[in-house]
């Protein structure tokens, strides 16, 4: 597990540094059937504490994180990049669109200014320098008719982290999250079925 001491929690499963940013996937909402990744960016020029100058959440349904993870693994993404690097087609390879709407943020205490919901996007795009650049962004988003958060600021999002990854760290990043949540899963099944041999027994 890559990390360090300030970044230790008990929910981090796996990091991976570029240069001035990470990314970190996270266990605490497998409960909520959802693999949470965190970006941060950061200015070591800054005073301590004061070092962070972009943060996004993403939240991924499960199913969707594992098919990415099953095209990575087996090869078919990384095929597919190639294929779009050399067509020069700047299509993401994966772009998932999430949020939190204004009425949720008013219920959490936590409501923006101009009273809009928070968009989230994260992309999988192919590099120029590196493999693949996973980015994430954040900012002002409205909820539209079919119920999901699409984002408003254009080309300028309040937050904004790319993390550079090669081909082998992004396997990593994906196949380590996989094996926490099979245990989380598995060890789920064993405490249900404990729970449901001792009302019986009872």
């Amino acid at each position: 597990m890559e990390n360090n001491t300030e970044d230790l929690n008990r929910f981090q499963l796996i990091r991976k540094d570029a240069r001035n940013c990470f990314v970190e996937t996270k266990s605490d909402c497998f409960v909520n059937n959802k693999v949470h990744m965190e970006f941060s960016q950061y200015d070591m020029a800054r005073q301590k504490g004061d070092r962070q100058t972009g943060h996004v959440n993403i939240y991924i349904d499960l199913p969707e994180f594992l098919h990415l993870t099953h095209e990575a693994l087996s090869g078919a993404l990384h095929m597919r990049a190639q294929k779009q690097k050399q067509q020069n087609d700047p299509k993401p390879l994966y772009e998932h669109l999430g949020g939190t709407s204004a009425e949720r943020l008013a219920q959490y205490g936590r409501p923006r200014t101009d009273g809009k919901s928070v968009s989230r996007i994260v992309k999988l795009i192919w590099g120029q320098k590196v493999d693949y650049l996973f980015v994430a962004d954040s900012g002002p988003g409205e909820v539209d008719v079919k119920g999901l958060i699409v984002p408003r600021f254009g080309k300028n999002p309040e937050n904004h982290v790319s993390v550079g990854l090669n081909w082998r760290n992004l396997d990593e990043l994906l196949l380590i999250t996989k094996a926490h949540y099979q245990a989380w899963l598995t060890a789920q099944y064993v405490h249900n079925a404990v729970e449901q041999s001792s009302r019986y027994s009872d």
